[in-house]
């Protein structure tokens, strides 16, 4: 019932090709493979990193010892000449790295941080040292030595992409950071990059470009954490047919950006059958079936900012009827937003609630 989102502290794009060239001011991060003027196969890999204590916050005040998953997600802002079909790997990165200030378009380039040969440019601190720490590994050493440190085995995760998916990446990553909150490696960020078989060939050459921390879109990144912790107890009675009228009562229309909200939905029969009471038949309050969910669309685009789901987006109910919580943390402020309601009816007729559910987050 419940998604966090955690914004990154600092990202960086590594470019091969340029080995001492930090990008950690850049709005965009690429990952891309090119073919240079002076016929060299190159690539470029990126880095994220998200703040501790906000995850150890997450998971040790908020989830309160739920299962959860964590999943890494970049929001696709260029694209050219991409295969049918590929995939990208990520992993969690060791040893530390400094950002820097500087940009790809630079002249002359900006040199103070994070690059492909040094993890710090200032203090002369490169990738590799005399060999890996135990469970890392590295990919490419040599004439042009660096491109990141990382750990692997459990920690890998990959997401593959066909010609019609969207380009948009969503890697799980939820062993990595069960890792980070017991102390068993590091939180130095991720690393995302191409598979083996596509980095420095000649015959894959295409861009992807993603919007990085340092943005001015509503498009970030984020490290987004999901638990299910919706609660089903009420002795309402379900709706069983499509003849409903539904309202959020309590929207209070503009709600602060680290504010959490409690949406309750009343729900009631269109045509109730007629009784012998005191009170009016339409005041009856009913509920939808465990099998309901929300959802979160930004107004202005009509993309969608938190999607159904079966585990993670369920409604509660209770005695009053049913709600469903909503850290607006993950939402850019001075937006519009608009509440979606599914419900799964027991016949498998399928209702999507889609009225004038709007707010606004607010600084």
């Amino acid at each position: 019932m419940a998604v966090y989102k955690i914004f990154p502290e600092k990202s960086a794009t590594l470019y091969s090709y340029y080995n001492s060239l930090n990008s950690g001011l850049d709005e965009i991060l690429e990952l891309s493979t090119f073919y240079t003027i002076t016929s060299t196969n190159e690539v470029s890999r990126l880095l994220l990193k998200f703040p501790q204590s906000e995850i150890t916050d997450v998971i040790s005040n908020k989830i309160s010892g739920s299962t959860y998953d964590a999943y890494l997600k970049l929001y696709l802002a260029y694209a050219s000449e991409i295969p049918l079909d590929y995939t990208i790997y990520g992993y969690p990165i060791s040893g530390s790295w400094n950002v820097g200030t500087g940009k790809l378009a630079d002249s002359p380039i900006t040199t103070d941080g994070v690059s492909w040969k040094y993890r710090d440019e200032i203090s002369g601190s490169t990738w590799f040292g005399i060999g890996f720490p135990a469970g890392t590994t590295g990919s490419y050493t040599g004439s042009n030595s660096g491109g990141g440190l990382w750990f692997t085995g459990s920690y890998e995760t990959s997401q593959s992409f066909s010609h019609n998916s969207s380009k948009d990446i969503e890697l799980k990553v939820t062993n990595t950071v069960n890792a980070w909150s017991s102390s068993s490696i590091s939180n130095e960020g991720f690393i995302v990059k191409h598979s083996n078989s596509i980095e420095f060939t000649t015959a894959s050459k295409f861009e992807t470009k993603y919007f990085s921390a340092e943005t001015h879109t509503i498009y970030p990144p984020c490290l987004e954490i999901r638990w299910n912790d919706s609660v089903y107890s009420s002795s309402l009675t379900q709706i069983t047919s499509d003849l409903i009228v539904a309202t959020i009562t309590n929207n209070q229309s503009e709600y602060q950006q680290d504010s959490v909200q409690r949406f309750r939905v009343n729900v009631r029969d269109k045509f109730p059958t007629r009784t012998f009471q005191t009170a009016s038949v339409y005041l009856n309050n009913k509920i939808l079936p465990s099998s309901s969910y929300w959802s979160i669309k930004d107004l202005d685009t009509e993309e969608i900012i938190v999607d159904f789901d079966t585990n993670y987006t369920k409604i509660s109910a209770d005695s009053q009827g049913n709600y469903f919580d909503v850290y607006m943390n993950g939402l850019q402020p001075e937006r519009y937003y608009q509440l979606l309601v599914k419900t799964v009816l027991s016949n498998k007729e399928v209702l999507v609630l889609n009225q004038d559910y709007y707010f606004k987050v607010i600084r």
